[in-house]
């Protein structure tokens, strides 16, 4: 029962929303009681859970009470109609569903739902619903700044600076690689795809990307990108992979290692998808025995590494604790994505961001 709100039930709501740009999102709440509605979450400020700085976003809306609290209260949960996910810990199953008899929707906070059994859940006649467009460009920023930290060795330089010796040097050591006029693979040509794409651009990369299917030819010539149906002939030529596919039962271990061995020996493999879209035990061999020369993770399994994992101890690869939005703007946004999802549905409105599987 960890990183959820759950939003009760309301009397009348009216929403009303104004979508400026991709990733604005304003609503307003009209009711006819003065009492807000009731939302059950982990207490702000804990691991999985909204930051407590952040914490009006959702006591704007509604009256906010925690587990704790719930326990001693257990009708409250005849009131609730909505459940707001925060974090991928969430486990939703059907004695907890069966325990919700008004609830309408489950709101995802992240575009990935991987860790939501949405078939069980639409089975309850409950939508879900996920943040997909505010994601995007922090999550393509963030696949830049991995490739730039890795291919100039910018943590390596950091460090040299704060703990080199009196008169030593940097060293042809740390000498970095170009990304300009290098090859970019892009595994999964989505909307964050088409962002990384386009930062690409302005390094002036050659891109390939590989996708389930090809996109529009307009869309190709607007990114720069050129279609590869193979994945392990898009691995062959490129300098840098960013990997972005969703994961999926088919996608699980999408890369092992035979498209590890089908990338240049000098090749980065860059994850902001899911850390179980790459084979981890295959990856850490591919590392060792410099199969390819290096890798950035913003994504792993499990997250975050424990102490120890093997990964943790190659100087050729950067872990990151899955910060693809962790940007404050874009989790201001993201929370208040979230409450308009809610609210739509609670309204009886089609929500903004359903998932359909």
């Amino acid at each position: 029962m960890q990183g959820i709100v759950v939003v009760s039930g309301i009397t009348c709501i009216r929403l009303i929303q104004r979508l400026k740009n991709p990733g604005h999102i304003a609503t307003r709440l009209y009711s006819t009681t003065m009492e807000k509605p009731y939302v059950l979450t982990r207490k702000f400020g804990r691991p999985e859970a909204i930051y407590s700085s952040l914490s009006s976003l959702v006591e704007d809306h509604f009256t906010v009470i925690d587990f704790e609290k719930m326990a001693s209260q257990p009708e409250v949960k005849q009131k609730i109609q909505a459940i707001l996910v925060w974090g991928g810990s969430t486990y939703i199953n059907s004695s907890f569903l069966q325990g919700l008899p008004n609830l309408k929707v489950v709101v995802n906070g992240g575009v990935g739902v991987d860790h939501l059994d949405i078939p069980l859940i639409n089975s309850f006649g409950v939508k879900v619903t996920n943040t997909p467009d505010v994601v995007c460009k922090p999550t393509a920023d963030l696949a830049m700044g991995l490739m730039l930290a890795s291919a100039r060795n910018i943590i390596q330089g950091d460090s040299f600076s704060r703990d080199h010796e009196e008169g030593e040097d940097i060293g042809e050591i740390h000498l970095g690689k170009d990304i300009s006029n290098k090859t970019l693979g892009i595994v999964g040509m989505g909307n964050i795809g088409k962002m990384v794409a386009k930062r690409a651009q302005g390094f002036d990369m050659k891109i390939y990307y590989h996708n389930r299917t090809r996109r529009p030819v307009e869309e190709e010539q607007t990114v720069g990108a050129e279609y590869c149906p193979v994945l392990n002939d898009l691995l062959a030529m490129s300098d840098y992979v960013v990997v972005l596919v969703n994961l999926t039962a088919a996608s699980t271990h999408l890369i092992g290692r035979e498209q590890l061995s089908a990338m240049k020996s000098s090749a980065t493999l860059i994850n902001i998808s899911r850390g179980k879209v790459v084979d981890q035990e295959a990856l850490v061999e591919a590392l060792q025995n410099k199969v390819i020369q290096a890798a950035a993770l913003d994504v792993t399994y499990p997250e975050p590494l424990p102490r120890g994992h093997p990964l943790l101890s190659l100087p050729n690869v950067i872990v990151l604790p899955h910060m693809g939005t962790h940007t404050l703007e874009t989790t201001c946004l993201m929370i208040k994505q979230m409450v308009a999802n809610a609210l739509a549905a609670l309204a009886g409105d089609t929500p903004p961001n359903e998932v359909i599987v």
